[in-house]
């Protein structure tokens, strides 16, 4: 009888210990920094359990590598309504326009505009339409979409180094470039009428992508109104989560968000010093864009509010006084209205 009771407890020690040893594997299994989508993200610079799976794998979002453009047609691959948003860049007197509806799609375009090396990149969860320079120290990279997200922002990689690089941020994160930089480049988010009219010799991105896409169908119908993210980022519910938002800053300096309710209740039209420079800004509450005219030392990032303050959490916030109904000194303005 003890032989039977000792066999007994024998074994439930050995299923404890067999349970205590898989709770041990999954422990340091946690513990170790985790490979996504075959990205080692070991030391990267934001906490691993951040970096979130967007749901495709590394590149089941195709970017273009070999975009077709040319001049804008009534019809066919270049044609395009005139309310369509497209996101416009110009350098060395070239201009071009990508659509938002093929941005949607492949979110990264390798592209050669006036010569300069660029990327151009699109985040649909944040709405932020940001282009590159692709060069780092003075070599080309080329840029694929990683199928990961930080704070619900589009995570790139460069296929040189498989690195990281957030969007907003503008940077590696992970990999062998961690902390380099990439150089952010004006450019415009537009109705294509407003873009093709300020810009008569403007080329436009082909729908002839190389890819079967339905580009007059958005996979994002109806998200820019819901005040849901698709996935979890900093709360900052001052305003609704995708109020159309201009960003200003000077790294490390200074960054000043403008949302376009504030900027509606100041008529339109903000005017004011960011670090001693002159900044002005307009939103045209119709059409729904925004203008900005500072100086090139100061980087322009536009999109939702919550992509925005994520990123910025402790950037001032451009308001207007209710009870002036004008932009009166606050306690989040910068240094002043310009007289």
């Amino acid at each position: 009888m003890g032989e039977i009771k000792a066999a007994g407890q024998f074994r439930r020690f050995g299923a404890w210990a067999a349970g205590l040893h898989v709770v041990l594997l999954i422990a340091l299994a946690a513990a170790a920094e985790p490979i996504r989508n075959g990205f080692d993200l070991a030391g990267a610079d934001v906490p691993a359990a951040k970096i979130r799976a967007g749901g495709p794998p590394r590149d089941g979002i195709p970017a273009l590598d070999h975009p077709k453009s040319g001049p804008a047609g009534d019809s066919g691959d270049l044609g395009w309504a005139d309310d369509v948003m497209v996101l416009g860049f110009e350098w060395n007197g070239e201009a071009r326009a990508y659509p938002v509806p093929i941005l949607d799609h492949h979110e990264l375009v390798n592209d050669m505009v006036g010569g300069r090396p660029v990327l151009i990149s699109w985040c649909p969860l944040c709405g932020t339409g940001m282009v590159f320079d692709r060069r780092i120290a003075g070599a080309e990279r080329h840029f694929g979409v990683s199928g990961l997200l930080y704070q619900s922002d589009v995570l790139m990689y460069d296929r040189e180094t498989e690195s990281l690089w957030s969007q907003i941020s503008s940077r590696a994160i992970s990999g062998a470039s961690r902390g380099s930089e990439l150089e952010l480049l004006r450019s415009r988010m537009e109705s294509w009428g407003a873009w093709s009219l300020r810009h008569p010799d403007t080329t436009i991105l082909s729908r002839l992508t190389g890819h079967k896409r339905n580009y007059g169908r958005s996979p994002y119908a109806g998200y820019a109104a819901s005040p849901r993210l698709m996935f979890p980022a900093p709360s900052d519910d001052r305003y609704h989560p995708k109020m159309p938002t201009l960003g200003l800053r000077i790294p490390g300096v200074v960054a000043r968000g403008y949302p376009a309710a504030e900027l509606v209740r100041a008529g339109g039209f903000a005017e004011e010093l960011l670090a001693g420079e002159k900044v002005r800004v307009r939103y045209d509450d119709v059409a729904q864009v925004f203008d900005v005219d500072v100086s090139e030392k100061v980087e322009v990032v536009e999109g939702y509010w919550f992509a925005w303050a994520a990123f910025h959490p402790d950037a001032s916030v451009f308001r207007v006084a209710p009870e002036a109904g004008g932009s009166g000194p606050q306690p989040d303005r910068s240094e002043g209205t310009l007289q």
